[in-house]
């Protein structure tokens, strides 16, 4: 057995060493997202290991009495303070623990902590080899390591919701998810569709979805805590009865009132069940009907119902508390999962404008992508001195008419700024009333994806009759008016093209088509 005080040391020392890898890992640089992602994660793991450690220490200096028997084994009495027994008794431990384990390798602590602050392949001996991320795994190729969020089966199960009006898109369903900052998700849904299982079974895997989500992407919140707060609230609100939209005793009772006209009639003679009454009526006089009552009559104990109706009156009341418990189990998900939507709002933004993106992109274009993405990053390189000269040089640049920046790094001529019109606002309904500066880049702008998914939502074609077109009620009316000068062409090819028959007459090819089906020519 260990010294407590020299466990009671060791703990100490590595809480320290621990506090400041920490402190080494957040002081790094952070240039990409991916990188601070696996900073976190190891952040995370170091303030796992000193809260463990911190629990131990305490625990450890609670227990009095093995402190003072370690104390008092140290300090011997005057009259034996030469016999140093204890000491050779541990040192054959020590030396026992040895011999047990020859290959036992010393200083594992310092290597765990070089494991925790390894930043990948420093030694650049094979520049084929690639580590692999235990990070990345944590995420599928949607959520693009953490990026963006992956909500295509919730949006699946949302829209297979019975009775609800009508199905949304994946767009207009984030704008859903968006709306929750304003109030309770899933406000827009009637009670009837918040009452059902489906609905529960839904709620319970988007909140699910999301707890995950916020654990992957941000392992330094201690969101478990605030799981907890929020559904304290949430119990102390239900109590007070602030939730309307969640009244369990209306919703509870026309479910169960719904579920008992659903049940229909029962012969216990037949054993049968008939849903209309006008059905049980008429077999009650057939000659199968006869035969089961006199069977019945017969036998000493009646055949009973396998569906339960002979404790008919207790069902009811058993059925509206089971509807009221999962009434308040949907209420209180929809609410937790209101709470992690309001810490999401900055990444489902980025994820609406994500889908946007991608709708106007074409095949290729996303093979492409895909590739880009697949290519590891270009290893960082060690220039912090060039870096910090160029830093200065950036920072004592002037420009205090805020002028675009040009292919050196610094503010482009005044000259030329109003040379090419760069002051000028151009402004693009059709874009989402985007601003460009400069006729330049507002000419540009009309065969970029941008301007492209906005004719493409409009229901229009990107072509030139559309050029310089900016607002939405121009390019419906010019495309209105396009159709209908389309349709006067053909209307003009067919009375103004002139064909000839056999004798040398001579038609327009609506008379000459009318008269040959009818057989005169």
């Amino acid at each position: 057995m260990d010294s407590i005080i020299e466990t009671q040391r060791q703990t100490h020392e590595e809480i320290e060493r621990y506090e400041t890898a920490l402190y080494s890992l957040l002081s790094r640089n952070q240039p990409t997202h991916e990188i601070r992602i696996q900073t976190e994660h190891k952040a995370a793991q170091v303030l796992d290991r000193i809260s463990s450690r911190v629990t131990a220490l305490h625990n450890s200096y609670l227990d009095e009495d093995a402190r003072k028997a370690e104390i008092g084994t140290l300090s011997a009495p005057a009259a034996a303070q030469n016999d140093l027994s204890e000491f050779y008794a541990r040192l054959v431990k020590v030396q026992d623990h040895y011999n047990k384990y020859p290959d036992a390798v010393a200083g594992g602590f310092d290597m765990e902590l070089a494991a925790i602050l390894e930043e990948g392949n420093q030694d650049e001996l094979d520049d084929d080899y690639e580590e692999e991320d235990p990070i990345s795994l944590l995420f599928s190729g949607e959520e693009a390591y953490g990026k963006y969020l992956d909500l295509y089966a919730n949006h699946t199960a949302y829209n297979n919701l019975k009775n609800i009006s009508k199905r949304l898109p994946y767009l207009q369903y984030l704008d859903i998810l968006l709306a929750a900052q304003n109030g309770i998700l899933h406000s827009e849904l009637s009670k009837e569709v918040r009452a059902t299982k489906d609905y529960e079974v839904y709620i319970q895997h988007l909140h699910d979805y999301l707890l995950s989500f916020v654990k992957r992407t941000q392992p330094l919140v201690d969101i478990q805590t605030k799981h907890q707060e929020a559904e304290v609230e949430f119990y102390q609100k239900w109590d007070d009865g602030d939730f309307v939209d969640w009244d369990e005793n209306k919703s509870a009772k026309r479910l169960a009132n719904a579920d008992g006209a659903g049940q229909g009639m029962w012969c216990s003679a037949c054993q049968k069940s008939y849903s209309k009454k006008t059905v049980y009526d008429a077999h009650l006089t057939s000659k199968k009907h006869m035969k089961a009552i006199a069977k019945q009559a017969v036998s000493e104990t009646p055949p009973q119902n396998p569906n339960g109706t002979q404790n008919i009156t207790a069902q009811p009341g058993s059925n509206v508390q089971f509807l009221k418990s999962r009434l308040r189990s949907s209420a209180l998900l929809t609410y937790l999962s209101t709470s992690l939507l309001m810490v999401l709002v900055p990444t489902i933004s980025e994820t609406k404008s994500n889908v946007e993106r991608r709708f106007s992109l074409t095949a290729r274009e996303r093979e492409q992508e895909l590739l880009e993405q697949s290519k590891p990053p270009p290893a960082p390189t060690n220039t912090s001195g060039d870096a910090a000269a160029e830093e200065e040089e950036e920072e004592r640049i002037y420009n205090p008419l805020k002028l675009p920046l040009g292919w050196d790094g610094k503010p482009i001529p005044y000259w030329l700024y109003k040379l090419h019109g760069l002051g000028v606002e151009y402004r693009c309904e059709i874009c989402s009333d985007h601003v460009y500066m400069g006729r330049k880049n507002f000419d540009r702008h009309f065969q970029e994806s941008r301007h492209a998914f906005g004719m493409r939502a409009l229901g229009l074609p990107n072509t030139k009759h559309f050029h310089e077109i900016t607002r939405i009620e121009d390019a419906l009316s010019l495309a209105e008016k396009l159709k209908q000068e389309g349709r006067h062409e053909i209307f003009e090819q067919e009375t103004m093209e002139e064909l000839e028959d056999d004798e040398g007459n001579v038609y327009n090819r609506k008379t000459y088509e009318d008269l040959k089906k009818q057989g005169l020519i």
